[in-house]
């Protein structure tokens, strides 16, 4: 005869086991996935696009080679720094010469320059060119050389071979900061092209008179200059007109 009591049935330990190595799949599963959609944009999940690439690496400064080229004291030695996808006029080629805007490209780089600490970043790519030069970003105190050049009309952007073209994006809203303010090489209708600078537009644009006096900024006086530039601007700078250096010092609008 059976007895009344009801026989206490055990899952199998391999059961058992089955059983809590699938919930601890779901588990990990759905917290993974919370973890995804709350991520950091700053984190591995979502690094900015204009976050350093290797960080920004302390420099010497040498000297000013022109708009955009520099030379600088770098792993104990001194080397050419060719600037990342930005190209100036040139200031003595051998075969293009000077070109319109090209000394004003070259005072205003050196001014920058003397402005603070330089630091260089490189991009993902070639740290080098053919001719040996460095290929890299320039920076004052964090401040990027290349994009104040583009947005005051003193560079085009050029030369983008991926994958250094980390900065692309910023430096072509600067470049187009300017174009829509008609300054600098834009104020020259068809003078830069995609192919380069060309000369000839500027030539007859200038209808005999030096392109080179023509400022990238324009202000109707010393009071109105004064609101952006306190000091005054010395001659190369974009905003420097010899009108307004009365005592021919080569500084403008400077404080009496």
């Amino acid at each position: 005869m059976a007895s009344g009591k009801k026989r206490n049935r055990r899952l199998p330990p391999l059961l058992v086991l089955l059983v809590l190595v699938v919930a601890a799949f779901y588990f990990l599963t759905d917290e993974g996935e919370e973890r995804e959609d709350q991520a950091d944009p700053g984190d591995e999940m979502g690094i900015p696009a204009d976050a350093p690439a290797d960080g920004l690496i302390p420099v010497r400064l040498v000297k000013t080679i022109d708009g955009d080229t520099i030379k600088i004291r770098y792993e104990g030695k001194e080397q050419n720094v060719r600037y990342l996808l930005i190209d100036t006029p040139e200031t003595n080629h051998p075969r293009l010469g000077k070109q319109p805007f090209g000394e004003q490209a070259k005072e205003r780089n050196r001014e920058l320059l003397n402005g603070g600490e330089v630091s260089i970043e490189f991009d993902i790519g070639n740290r080098t060119d053919k001719y040996g030069r460095l290929l890299a970003y320039v920076y004052v105190d964090g401040v990027s050389i290349e994009e104040k050049l583009l947005e005051e009309g003193l560079a085009r952007v050029a030369y983008v071979y991926p994958p250094n073209t980390r900065h692309l994006d910023r430096f072509e809203k600067a470049e187009k900061r300017a174009k829509d303010k008609g300054i600098g090489i834009w104020s020259i209708e068809d003078y830069a092209t995609d192919r380069g600078f060309d000369k000839e537009k500027a030539e007859e644009a200038a209808d005999g008179h030096p392109t080179e006096e023509k400022p990238a900024e324009r202000f109707k006086n010393c009071t109105e200059l004064r609101k952006v530039y306190p000091d005054g601007v010395k001659k190369g700078h974009p905003a420097y007109e010899a009108r307004m250096d009365g005592d021919k010092d080569g500084v403008a609008c400077e404080p009496a």
